[in-house]
This record gives structure tokens, C-alpha cells and sequence, in this order.
């Protein structure tokens, strides 16, 4: 089988080195990959919102089986332009993406079909928002409607962060179209969880819990980033947590979808706060997070393309989805300055026996060489029998790697370790 997967970080490696454990899979194109993904794949340099790009390709390879990861071909209608070549697809398409595409479709979807959510209210006016938020209880949470690289939520903890944070998507434009129409929602506090999903549109299968570290530096301080680590399970998601989420959000979620005409099939991604009123919504995204990927697909026993194949052909409740129960750790190392302005271009070295623990996000090949090229540059990973042990073997494993300016957190899985 040839394999297309598209987008280029350490998502998209992962995908693809799980991929490869299938004996049917002969080649896999990456669209476009990165420097490190041209380990495990053939990259073309066609980028990830090329629709007409990726479809030509398509048609010309023979592509028997396409993988779209990231939201913004989803949003465009990826899978929708491939499947009209006669292309199957993992990912969902265009009408069912808005449910990332589109916080106030998502929030006013919960809103209709009784799913917890935080409460909010929908701004197209920046003089309304701003008149809103220097009344509103404080902290309050500010979101661009659209996609902002997972960057387009801002936790205002005070009034002047708030103005500040409204300012900056409506008036100045931060996130561009993404920040004409906002989302202004209460701030809910409680531990938060990563839950992936894989979906046909009619059965639902969640796979192993994860917890996020969203903040640049230690003790969850500094910007927002995409992620700057994880670990899985999440030790805040027991097993009653998880049967009250199927009931109450996951179920409930897909029917909604159906019912709005939108059958959801693909990775769905629910980011849950577990508050003392029960579990809620925090957000919705269309496809596999990152850097959650790097710590669930390793936990996964069953074959990935087989599982995939099931989503894509409804025969998900036919299709056995096991995972290992092992834990796993990924600390992401960034280049220095992230989320802000960077250097590119130093050389990383990674020794011998930890290629196959690294997944690469931000670094290209220069001269035969991988080098930094991303805010993001690598995901290392460990899988042991306990949550201590992964961790412990993931910062091992940061130790023995190597590139000019190199940051990241040293308290990944920390808090999940105090429960």
C-alpha cells in the first residue's frame, strides 16, 4: 500500500512510524514532512494547506490510503477534495472540522444538545467585548473564534488582561480572520485532561487518557505555547470519570454531530476540565493533538492503519483497539525564545539508540545534517511499567541530546506524580 500523510511535525512522525509497523504499508509520503520525518518516509515539498497540490499528487502516486492530521486541510476540505478522487481518508471532513474550525460552533452546539461547557457569550464587536470584560468576573478565559495554531486562547487573570487580550484579537488582529468573532467564557478550574478519540460517526472509541503542559516554563508559568510535554494516562481520569465523560460528553457529542447533518468520523479530541460540578468541555479539536500523539499512539497494541481503516469504513464497533498499559512521557524541546522570536539552523545530534524515542517537529536537513528549524524541534519520549519510571527514562533521554539554545520544561508529569 502507498500511504499519504499529510503535515510536518511531531504528530505527523509519530502517525507515521506507527504506520510503518503494518506489513502492507510500502511506501508512505509525507506532505511536506521535515527533515527528520525524511527518516521514516518520502517528503514532498508540498505544503499542508496545498489542497490542489496534495490531490494532484494523489491521483499521480495512486494513493491507496490518506492521512490529513492537522486542523487547518481539515478546515479547508482535505479529506472532501480527496475522497472526491477516489481517495479514503482518515480525518474528517469539512462540515465536521468546524467543530475546531469554529469555537462559537462548537460552544453553541454544547449549548443545544445539553453537553457541560463553561458559560459564555459570542463578540463580532470589539467596543462590546471590551465593555464586557471590565464588568465580568475575573479570571475569565478570551478565545478567537477561528484557528490559531492551538495559540488563540488567552486565560486573562486580570481586568487588564482581559482588555489587553481583546484588544489584541480584535483591534490588532493577533490571529488575523481567526480574531473577528471571539468567545469570551468562564474560567473553569479543576485538573485538566486530553482525551483522543478514534469515531466512525456511530461508535466511539476513547484511547488512552494524557495530560498537556501548555505553558513555556516550569510551574506552569510563561506563554502559551502548542504543548511543551505530556504524559498518559492521566491519573486525574479514573475509570468513573471516564464512564460519566461517554455518558455526558463523548455519546452525546458524536449524536450531535449526526444530528446537525455534520457525521464526525476521524480523531476527535476532547480537552476536559474535571471541575466539582462533574467534567466539562474545554475544547473540541478535529484531529490527533500534539504533543498528546507522542505519548497515546506509542501506548497503542492494535495496529493503527487497521484502526484508521475501520473509522473510515464504519466498522469501528467491529474492530478491536487495544492499548498497553504502560505509561509514557514526552518532553518537548524547543529552540530558545519560543513561543516567541527564535534562532534557526544548529545542528541537533541525537545518539544512535534514541532515534527511535524522538520524534521530530521543528528541524530540517541541511547538508545531510538535521538542524533546527521550528519554535518545537522534538518530542522525546519513554515508555515504562510506571508513570515515575517514563519520566525519569524521558529526561534520561533529553540528557544525552544536543542543539544550541536548546529549552525546555524539567516538571513535565510532575503533578500527575503528586496524585
Amino acid at each position: 500500500m502507498k500511504i499519504l500523510v499529510v503535515g510536518g511535525g511531531g504528530r505527523e512522525h509519530t502517525i507515521i512510524r506507527k504506520l510503518k509497523e503494518n506489513p502492507a504499508v510500502e511506501t508512505i509520503y509525507a506532505l511536506p514532512g521535515n527533515g527528520g520525518i525524511a527518516a521514516d518516509a518520502v517528503c514532498v515539498p508540498i505544503g499542508a494547506k496545498d489542497i490542489d497540490g496534495m490531490v494532484r499528487f494523489a491521483e499521480e502516486e495512486k494513493i491507496d490510503y490518506a492521512v490529513v492530521a492537522p486542523d487547518d486541510p481539515l478546515a479547508l476540505g482535505a479529506v472532501d477534495a480527496l475522497n472526491a478522487v477516489g481517495v479514503p481518508c482518515f480525518g474528517p471532513d469539512k462540515k465536521a472540522a468546524v467543530i475546531e474550525s469554529s469555537k462559537v460552533f462548537s460552544k453553541n452546539l454544547m449549548k443545544k444538545y445539553g453537553i457541560p461547557t463553561a458559560a459564555y457569550e459570542v463578540f463580532t464587536s470589539a467596543e462590546e467585548a471590551l465593555a464586557y470584560v471590565k464588568t465580568c468576573k475575573i479570571p475569565v478565559v478570551i478565545k478567537a473564534d477561528g484557528l490559531a495554531l492551538g495559540k488563540g486562547v488567552i486565560i486573562a487573570m486580570s481586568r487588564e488582561e482581559a482588555v489587553s487580550a481583546v484588544e489584541s484579537m480584535m483591534l490588532e488582529h493577533a490571529f488575523g480572520d481567526s480574531g473577528s468573532r471571539i468567545v469570551i467564557e468562564e474560567f473553569l478550574e479543576g485538573p485538566e485532561v486530553s482525551v483522543l478519540s478514534f469515531t466512525d460517526g456511530k461508535t466511539l472509541v476513547p484511547m488512552v487518557s494524557s495530560m498537556d503542559h501548555k505553558r513555556a516554563l516550569d510551574g506552569d508559568k510563561g506563554l502559551n505555547t502548542g504543548g511543551m510535554g505530556t504524559i498518559a494516562p492521566n491519573p486525574f481520569y479514573t475509570k468513573e470519570v471516564a464512564a460519566e465523560c461517554m455518558e455526558k460528553i463523548f455519546l452525546p457529542t458524536i449524536r450531535a454531530m449526526a444530528a446537525e447533518g455534520r457525521p464526525f468520523k476521524g480523531c476527535l479530541y476532547f480537552g476536559l476540565m474535571l471541575t466539582r460540578q462533574g467534567p466539562k468541555v474545554i475544547e473540541y479539536n478535529c484531529r490527533f493533538g500534539d504533543p498528546e500523539t507522542q505519548v497515546v499512539l506509542p501506548l497503542l497494541k492494535s495496529d493503527l492503519l487497521t484502526v484508521m481503516q475501520a473509522v473510515t469504513n464504519e466498522t469501528l464497533a467491529q474492530t478491536k483497539v487495544e492499548f498497553s498499559e504502560e505509561a509514557c512521557c514526552c518532553v518537548v524541546m524547543a529552540s530558545h525564545g519560543y513561543p516567541g522570536s527564535y534562532e534557526k539552523g544548529f545542528p541537533i545530534t541525537i545518539p544512535a539508540e534514541l532515534q527511535e524515542k524522538v520524534y521530530v517537529a521543528g528541524a530540517s536537513l541541511q547538508d545531510g545534517r538535521l538542524v533546527t528549524s521550528g519554535g518545537r524541534v522534538l518530542g522525546v519520549t519513554a515508555a515504562a511499567d510506571t508513570l515515575r519510571e517514563a519520566v525519569d527514562a524521558a529526561y534520561a533521554n533529553v540528557g544525552k541530546i544536543h542543539f544550541d539554545g536548546a529549552m525546555y520544561r524539567h516538571d513535565i508529569g510532575h503533578r500527575a506524580l503528586e496524585v
